[in-house]
């Protein structure tokens, strides 16, 4: 057994609803067929008894995780530390407080978003092995941020269902494949 693992991250298809119009929706249409090419795209690199699969608590990363998971045969642990980023603002207000955070750095934030974005990293190195995790925008940003030492709230904009690929030593963990990026705003 090799002494790597690979930690591939999910970022769940298109949502059913934008920021600010539901707290958890799920996956619209399209959504549903970026989750399934994506499974299809990771079965091939993926061999199910080595493989934990990873989701956030909330609809939409579930959903994503559902056609690999019944490809896999195998379940899905929900971890809450994969959940998207908590705002301190009423849902209302949510997308205009995410787009001021997305323009800051890390130096700015609140103790409680770095202890976010500190229990995320924690996660992955916790993981069991090669894991593919479903998660959210941010999440990613957080996490690829983190292992390339940037400040910037905002490294990169991950498009729905795109994987980007870290992987473990036994000393590092680092970012091999950035997933595609957007070519829209998100919603």
């Amino acid at each position: 057994m090799s002494d790597s693992s690979l930690i591939y991250l999910v970022r769940h298809g298109e949502a059913a609803a934008r920021w600010g119009q539901s707290a958890d929706p799920g996956l619209s249409e399209l959504g549903l067929r970026q989750a399934k090419a994506a499974a299809e795209g990771l079965e091939a690199q993926l061999t199910a008894s080595e493989i934990s699969l990873v989701s956030s608590p909330l609809l939409r990363a579930q959903e994503t995780a559902g056609p690999l998971a019944e490809r896999l045969a195998t379940s899905v642990t929900i971890d809450e530390r994969f959940r998207e980023i908590p705002s301190p603002v009423p849902l209302a207000q949510r997308q205009d407080w995410l787009r001021g955070f997305m323009r800051q750095e890390w130096t700015v934030q609140h103790e409680s978003l770095h202890a976010w974005r500190e229990s995320i990293v924690q996660a992955v190195e916790q993981l069991p092995g090669s894991t593919v995790v479903f998660t959210h925008f941010l999440v990613i940003n957080a996490l690829v941020g983190w292992y390339t030492q940037r400040e910037e709230t905002l490294v990169f904009w991950p498009d729905n269902a795109s994987i980007t690929v870290l992987e473990r030593s036994p000393s590092q963990i680092s970012v091999s494949v950035l997933g595609d990026q957007m070519s829209t705003v998100v919603n």
